[in-house]
C-alpha cells in the first residue's frame, strides 16, 4: 500500500465524528468496545464496525486480554497525517506573512503619505 492510500484511509476514516470521537477516548487508553459504546446512541455492533474502519486504517490496534478485546490508539498514522497536513500549515504561515509584509508596507506609506500604486 503506498502513502496516499494510507493517507486516503486515514482521512475517510477521519470524516466520521464518531470515529474521531472514538480515537480522542482511546487517546486517553485502551478500551473495549462496550466500554467505547457506552457515550454513544448506537449499539456495540454499529461501534463494532466503526472499530473495523480505524484498525483498516491502521489509526488503531485490537489485542486480546484473556476474554476482553481492547482497542488501543496507534499514533503512527496519524503522525503521517499530520506531516501531511503541516505542509501546507507552512505554506499558508509563508502566505500570511507575505500579505502582512504588503499590508505593513501600505500602512507605512499612508502614514507617511506616499501614493499607493494601483492595481
Amino acid at each position: 500500500m503506498t502513502p496516499a492510500d494510507h493517507l486516503n484511509l486515514t482521512f475517510a476514516a477521519l470524516a466520521d465524528p464518531t470515529r474521531r470521537a472514538i480515537l480522542a477516548r482511546l487517546a486517553s487508553g485502551a478500551a473495549t468496545v462496550s466500554e467505547l459504546a457506552q457515550p454513544f446512541d448506537m449499539t456495540q455492533p454499529a461501534i463494532s464496525k466503526h472499530l473495523k474502519v480505524l484498525e483498516r486504517a491502521g489509526l488503531i490496534s485490537r489485542g486480546r486480554d484473556g476474554q476482553r478485546r481492547p482497542s488501543r490508539i496507534e499514533p503512527r498514522r496519524l503522525a503521517e497525517a499530520g506531516a501531511w497536513l503541516d505542509q501546507y500549515r507552512e505554506f499558508w504561515e509563508a502566505s500570511f506573512a507575505r500579505l502582512d509584509a504588503v499590508l505593513d508596507e501600505l500602512v507605512r506609506k499612508k502614514t507617511k503619505g506616499e501614493k499607493t500604486p494601483r492595481r
